[in-house]
């Protein structure tokens, strides 16, 4: 019961942190596209 209670907190902060983390890594990507569009 404790390891699975770990787990299923584990996941809800993973969740939390995913969210943030996705948007950072498409605000970095779409940049990047963006870059090589203007310079080339």
């Amino acid at each position: 019961m404790a390891e699975e209670e770990e787990k299923y907190s584990f996941w809800t902060k993973y969740k939390k942190f995913a969210g943030s983390e996705l948007l950072l890594y498409a605000i970095m990507v779409i940049g990047i596209i963006l870059g090589i569009i203007i310079f080339s």
